[in-house]
């Protein structure tokens, strides 16, 4: 790791304002063409790609890294065509620039229009998945934001070799290739720089990673944070599921890819569904190769469960672990989400739709869904092309973090000479 140069946080910031006004005003079409030359690009450069990968995949393995951190880094050719296939998916998700959300018409005759715009210049901070870079930067050129791209020092080599692929894409499309950058390396100092905002060239943040890096960045930002914290995910399992349907849906959410935010991490069954339906989810999570943390109720019920201590209720376990809880109906499935959820999503199995209505309307989270797995809770599955994040707030964006999310909005007014009195 090289030593930090100040200079970086001077000279970035004019070249990123630069780059934001000629991305914006360039055209939908220029967009899209420059998104689908950062696509060609990427793959043209896949031999390196896979080089930088595996030299950080080397390293990450010396530091004993292992299980779904190694994963989350991992690319191979497969996964590197996923990623080009997501940029052209975001070039083919419609511009958001221009576009008017509503519009109204005052007594005075003044038609008010509410139109999106671009946020302006976006720093994104992230951890261990190479692919964030490619998605972020997509994203972002679709809706006229500049970026910076600051990834972790396990994935330097990587992330170095997308951006500079990245950036070669948008210089063959005769766009300037300041409006994606990173800093010059992996130093942590240059976090720094970015949570300073780059000399007020930064107008927001977004943290993709674990609960330290969203805490230090939502601790120390002096500009805006699009935050996403836990992906501690619920499935609740009403008396009044169909038992396939539920088991499918248990296993997929869990199991797919364990080391993603929108796996299922906790498992609720009504207590009326049944001694039947219990044995039946644990017995697909425990073949599917799941290890099962279960209350004292369950444990009763199938002693090859783990026993559950308490911390395990608020443990995103990202890995083939599940904990699970026998709950009194679905008052009680919402009581157990509002003491140990994280906002980000969660999902209830039912055929009775005033039950599955109760649960929408009252579970907590970014994203709720009834008789699906949590794995939809995902931009590409929204129809986003590609997503930074899953936001959990409640300011500005909530759920998967798409194009339109990346965009403000400003008013159009337009008169025939009115006058205020």
């Amino acid at each position: 790791m090289s030593g930090h140069d100040a200079r970086w946080a001077k000279d970035a910031g004019p070249a990123l304002r630069s780059a934001t006004g000629t991305l914006a005003m360039c055209g939908a079409a220029a967009r899209t063409a420059a998104l689908h030359a950062m696509a060609d690009a990427l793959q043209a450069a896949s031999d390196g790609v896979l080089a930088a990968n595996a030299a950080d995949i080397l390293q990450a393995e010396r530091n004993g890294t292992g299980g779904a951190l190694l994963d989350r880094l991992r690319l191979d050719p497969e996964r590197l065509a996923g990623i080009a296939a997501g940029i052209r998916a975001v070039a083919a998700h419609p511009d958001p620039l221009g576009r008017e959300m509503t519009r109204w018409t005052r007594p005075n005759g003044l038609v008010i229009a509410q139109v999106r715009v671009p946020i302006g210049a976006i720093g994104v901070i992230f951890e261990s998945r190479p692919n964030v870079a490619a998605d972020a930067a997509a994203l972002c050129v679709r809706s006229g934001n500049a970026v910076v791209l600051r990834g972790g020092s396990d994935a330097a080599a990587s992330v170095a070799a997308i951006v500079a692929a990245l950036k070669a894409g948008l210089a063959a499309a005769g766009l300037s290739d300041a409006a994606i950058t990173m800093p010059p390396d992996a130093n942590r100092a240059y976090v720094g720089d970015m949570l300073a905002g780059l000399n007020g060239a930064l107008d927001l943040v977004i943290p993709r990673g674990g609960k330290a890096l969203v805490k230090r960045v939502q601790e120390e930002a002096r500009v805006p944070v699009l935050g996403h914290l836990d992906g501690l995910c619920h499935v609740y399992v009403d008396a009044a599921a169909d038992p396939d349907m539920a088991e499918n849906i248990v296993v997929n959410a869990k199991m797919r890819r364990t080391g993603v935010c929108n796996a299922a991490e906790c498992i609720l069954i009504d207590r009326q569904a049944g001694e039947a339906m219990v044995k039946r989810i644990v017995s697909a999570l425990q073949a599917a190769g799941c290890e099962v943390r279960a209350d004292a109720a369950i444990h009763t019920l199938m002693p090859s469960v783990t026993r559950a201590r308490p911390e395990d209720f608020d443990t995103e376990h990202l890995d083939a672990i599940a904990s699970m809880a026998l709950v009194d109906g679905v008052d009680g499935g919402l009581a157990h989400i509002a003491r140990h959820g994280s906002g980000h999503t969660e999902a209830i199995v039912t055929s009775h739709g005033p039950t599955a209505q109760a649960f929408l309307d009252r579970a907590d989270a970014a994203v709720v869904l009834h008789n699906a797995s949590t794995g939809f809770s995902d931009g590409g599955e929204f129809g986003f092309g590609a997503e930074i994040g899953i936001a959990t707030g409640r300011i500005h964006a909530r759920g998967p973090v798409g194009a339109d999310q990346l965009t403000s909005w400003k008013y159009q007014v337009l008169g025939t000479g009115q006058v205020r009195s």
